[in-house]
């Protein structure tokens, strides 16, 4: 080989160590934004399971409502109340990222 190609060679193999040494501290850094990240996917998956579930059996949940609300009639207004406040904050928080573009269309 002549000295260039030796010359090349060597940075070559500087900068594939760089690299690897970057890669490893990245892969360091994102570790926190995994576990958050993972929390988040776990928190949706279950949320989709739930809707899933009241949409195969709408009327045990219908049942099971009812029967609160005749036993505690009072917690039911309460949680209603606070499920009426949450529907309305998301309604205004995705009114808001379809503004800035974060949402892709919104749904009537």
């Amino acid at each position: 080989m002549t000295s260039r190609a030796l010359e090349l060679a060597q940075k070559r193999g500087r900068l594939q160590e760089r690299i690897a040494q970057q890669r490893a501290l990245i892969a360091a850094q994102m570790a926190p934004v995994a576990s958050a990240l993972a929390t988040a996917d776990r928190t949706l998956a279950i949320g989709r399971a739930g809707i899933a579930f009241v949409k195969r059996n709408p009327l045990q949940v219908g049942v099971a409502f009812a029967v609160m609300a005749i036993l505690r009639p009072r917690r039911m207004w309460r949680w209603g109340r606070r499920a009426f406040l949450a529907w309305g904050l998301w309604r205004k928080l995705r009114d808001k990222l379809h503004v800035v573009g974060l949402v892709a269309d919104r749904p009537s």
